[in-house]
Parts: structure tokens; sequence; C-alpha cells
């Protein structure tokens, strides 16, 4: 099938379910331009010593999250009244924006990137080290199929849990799906499943150890999951 010949809205529900898609439509294109601008206006700010508020607003706007931020403080504690925000340390890239979502109080420290062609949801309290880089985007092992610029393309989401602390250089690839109070080393690359409260490391990713914590973390964590 031609790009052409695709309707843009069928095209679009292939990409985020996982199903090969063309990734060149004039609708993508332009949303991922979009992105790439709102993420130039933060990293410039970024690199410009702006205020955290002015920060938050342009991360707003890379996610294309419309909901107000609440009123300036009386007093000049803006770091408390914006506490729950991410804090992002730029440069930063994103595909889309508009297909992440980072919980409360998440850090990210500078040069990551999050090629968001499916869900990428990243869990409250979750700290992300330089250099990482969480790619929801895949392509056809088979040259013929994926054909260059050409041809189709899918993705799997990526979902990371709660309380987790990811050293530099970090890669998460396609699919994976990290639980609760995971630490993953530095330079590893993560290709399955993480379970909870453990440390991972490599290439691949293996569990080195088992963190020990409490029966009552534990029970949160899996009401969390309930939806309780």
């Amino acid at each position: 099938m031609e790009i052409n010949s695709l309707d843009l809205a069928e095209n679009r529900r292939r990409m985020l379910a996982g199903e090969l898609y063309y990734a060149f439509t004039p609708d993508l294109t332009a949303d991922r331009n979009r992105c790439k601008a709102a993420c130039a206006a933060f990293n410039m700010a970024c690199a410009n010593g702006a205020s955290r508020r002015k920060l938050v607003e342009l991360w707003k706007d890379i996610l294309g999250d419309k909901t107000p931020l609440p009123p300036p403080p009386s007093d000049p504690n803006e770091e408390e009244t914006l506490s729950d925000y991410p804090w992002v340390d730029g440069p930063i890239k994103l595909d889309y924006g508009i297909y992440c979502k980072f919980g409360k109080q998440v850090y990210i420290n500078s040069n990551c990137i999050f090629l968001d062609t499916c869900r990428i949801t990243i869990g409250a309290r979750t700290l992300i080290g330089p250099n990482c880089s969480f790619y929801a985007a895949n392509h056809p092992t088979d040259p013929f199929i994926r054909n260059g610029t050409s041809g189709p393309e899918n993705g799997k989401p990526i979902t990371i849990g709660e309380d987790c602390w990811f050293g530099g250089s970090v890669v998460v690839c396609p699919g994976v799906t990290i639980g609760r109070g995971v630490t993953v080393g530095a330079g590893s690359v993560v290709t399955r499943d993480v379970p909870d409260f453990v440390v991972v490391a490599g290439n691949p990713a293996k569990i080195i150890k088992r963190l020990e914590v409490g029966d009552e973390a534990r029970k949160d964590g899996e009401n969390e999951r309930k939806g309780e």
C-alpha cells in the first residue's frame, strides 16, 4: 500500500497500536515538526537559565498539555508551587511529545531521548540519568519490507514504574515494562520486562540484586497497579 492511498486516521491508529504504519505522512511529519520546535524552545530556555515556571510552561508545550499551571505564589518559593511537575535538564528530544506521560516529581537529566511512536509512560519520582534513551519506535528486520524511508515501521509501548532510577546512558527497547522501584545500572540495554524492586545491569540487562523493601511498600505498589 502506498503512503498516498492511506487513510491518515487509520495510519495513526496503526502507529499507536504497534502495527506497521508509514511515518512520513503529512500529519505525522507535522506533529514531529511541532514537537521539534517545542523542544528547541525548551532547550534554548534551559541554556539561557529561564525560570522554573517558564521551563514548566515550555515542557507542557512539548507534551501538548493545555491544563493551566497553578497561579504564582505570593512568596518567591516558586519551586514548592511547581514541585510536582517533572524537572527536566535540557537538551532533550521527543518525537511527538503528545504520546509521553510523566508522573509527579520525575527528574530527567540532559541529553535524553524519547521516541514516542507508541506511548511512553514514566512513573512518579523516577530519576533518569544523562544520555538515556527510550525507544518505543521499531523497524522491520526484513530489509525489503523496511525499504528506507519509503517503507513502513512500527513500535511497542514502554512503561516505567514509580520510584525507578536509571543510571547514565541506559537504553530501553520497544515493548519493555519496568516495575516499581527498579535501579538500572549505567550503560545498560533493557530488552525485556523487569519485575519490581530489583537492580539490573548489562547488555542485555539482567537482575543482579533483589531489593529488600518493607511489606507496606510492596502492598502500596500492588494497590497502585490495581487502581486502588
